[in-house]
């Protein structure tokens, strides 16, 4: 089969793209027809050995998926061939990813797609929806009526944060670095946008919540001091954390326990099997309505998978600026 992968961490360079051998799916996975794939910063982190994961070579990057059922290996009972599906948790911990004609996937990571649903919208939403999720529900304990505020309102985990809070019947508050990105922002759900670049994001929180805080702060990025989500917070409030492992950001202890804080962190691809589907089931339920979309910035064929790798290498670790939404990947010579 075609696919892009590489032999060595090193630069996106090392990414080829060529014929490797189609994988036969084990006991209890799936041979995925993939029609769609998608690029996270964790694709680049394990390529560029910043995160250390298994990674055996020739190894295929790509976490996310959507396709159809190609074949079934034994003691499957999910799906059959013909069936159209989406999924991640691949190209990591040691599993191959998605930057192929075909993938075989653990059926436990896999989701029904729902008709009407573009493979391409379920490959965008796929790690970062989950993940948005997890965060609002399972560890955030989201409920109707209270107000998210999400740093990093315009990345690909962040504007699903502000569409599945809307669903929830919460406000949201959202920064971004531009008036695009404000209007973004505001056409994907979010109540009020702060500009972290020029406003006063403490003041502008209390006067977005009548001096009340935030009950969930849903925290995007590496973080570095919390004495100014701290102040921001309401009583009872929860802060979640999913990025920056390497970072040590500072607590101002008294504040925190006064007002009855919890700090909750989380990593999705450490979540189960079980947890991750909860998720994928009301997802289902959103794309098939309507009310959860993502935004694609760029469409990249498999064989310039370098290409995508770089763009979002600039964007993740440069900050360049240069990409809004997700890059999606596509088969096709």
């Amino acid at each position: 089969m075609h696919a892009a992968y590489y032999d060595g961490i090193g630069t996106p360079e090392v990414i080829h793209y060529g014929e490797i051998a189609t994988p036969e799916p084990k006991p209890g996975e799936v041979l995925v027809r993939v029609s769609a794939a998608s690029v996270n910063p964790l694709d680049v982190y394990i390529r560029g050995g910043l995160v250390k994961m298994p990674t055996p070579f020739p190894f295929v990057p790509g976490a996310d998926l959507a396709g159809t059922v190609e074949a079934v290996g034994t003691g499957c009972k999910r799906f059959k061939i013909g069936d159209r599906v989406w999924g991640s948790n691949q190209g990591m911990l040691g599993r191959q990813g998605t930057f192929a004609e075909f993938a075989a996937v653990n059926e436990d990571f896999l989701y029904p797609l729902p008709d009407g649903v573009p493979e391409q919208t379920a490959a965008a939403l796929a790690l970062v929806g989950i993940t948005a999720h997890l965060g609002l529900f399972w560890r955030g304990n989201l409920q109707a009526g209270q107000t998210v505020f999400v740093n990093g309102g315009t990345g690909g985990v962040g504007l699903c944060v502000i569409q599945m809070a809307k669903i929830a019947g919460a406000k949201v508050i959202a920064t971004v670095g531009s008036e695009a990105k404000a209007a973004l922002a505001k056409q994907f759900g979010a109540d009020a946008t702060i500009n972290y670049k020029t406003d006063d994001i403490i003041h502008a929180v209390k006067d977005a919540t009548a001096g009340r805080g935030i009950d969930v702060y849903y925290e995007t990025q590496p973080p570095t001091d919390f004495a100014p989500t701290v102040e921001m917070m309401a009583p009872r409030g929860r802060i979640i954390v999913m990025a920056g492992r390497n970072a040590e950001p500072t607590l101002p202890n008294g504040a925190f326990y006064v007002k009855g804080l919890q700090l909750l962190g989380f990593a999705m691809f450490n979540c189960t099997p079980e947890e991750q589907r909860a998720c994928a089931e009301d997802m289902n339920r959103w794309m098939k309505a309507g009310t959860l979309k993502p935004h694609i910035g760029k469409v990249f064929p498999f064989r310039d998978a370098s290409a995508a790798h770089q763009l979002q290498e600039e964007n993740t670790l440069g900050k360049a600026g240069t990409l809004s939404g997700k890059i999606v990947m596509v088969p096709g010579e």
